[in-house]
């Protein structure tokens, strides 16, 4: 049966309309499946370098722990040092890299390298990850700014040492910061300042015999 012109002109539409349609659905579909297989690759990829950085990480842990009381050998501190910074350097989104700068200063500080220590706990702090796959978490950050104020108390800059802390609530480390802040102010001469610090200190749960000794030397002056 033969078609009317209008019944052909309908048909070379819809023609026209699945091919254009189907170049865009299967244009599509491409699109779709090369963000599958790029997906899955990067999947892979940052699996890859988590194994490795957590490998690297277990090899610094097995060599910088040790017992109460010892100290690591000078020749085991350098390899440490050697394993921080690669951590640092290839890893640096990784939870293991700010772990490692963690322990770095830590050693610093053992082999009284005070600014090597604070390198170490700023570089956690200037590289805090906060995207919707990765996080860091706030209990390392919390951990890393009280040892960075302690450092740089350390080195007899009280001011900048309040500064790095100030407005900081530090979730389940709030009674050392409270501490902190007393050691701050008893730096500045500050010693009624420094008493309120301490007693917020004891107040949120914080027990030591240091702390309680800076109470009562402070409230005898009193």
């Amino acid at each position: 049966m033969a078609l009317s012109a209008e019944e052909e002109e309908t048909i070379d539409a819809i023609k026209r309309w699945w091919h254009e349609t189907g170049r865009m659905l299967a244009a599509g579909i491409a699109i779709i499946l090369l963000g599958w297989l790029g997906w899955q690759q990067w999947e892979r990829m940052q699996e890859g370098s988590a194994a490795a950085a957590s490998a690297l990480f277990d090899e610094l842990t097995a060599l910088a722990v040790v017992a109460p009381g010892e100290t690591l050998p000078a020749e085991d501190r350098a390899q440490a040092r050697s394993l921080v910074e690669e951590l640092r350097s290839e890893y640096s989104g990784s939870t293991y890299a700010s772990y490692a700068a963690l322990f770095g200063a830590r050693l610093a500080v053992e082999g009284n390298d005070l600014a090597t220590a604070e390198q170490d706990l700023q570089w956690i702090l200037d590289n805090q990850r906060s995207s919707l796959f990765s996080r860091t978490e706030e209990a390392l950050i919390d951990t890393a700014r009280l040892r960075l104020g302690r450092v740089i108390l350390s080195q007899g800059e009280p001011d900048r040492a309040l500064t790095v802390i100030s407005g900081v609530e530090g979730g389940a480390l709030a009674g050392e910061y409270a501490e902190l802040r007393g050691d701050i102010h008893m730096a500045q001469g500050q010693r009624s300042e420094a008493l309120e610090a301490y007693q917020s200190a004891a107040r949120s749960g914080l027990d030591s015999p240091f702390l309680n000794m800076k109470i009562n030397n402070l409230a005898t002056d009193a």
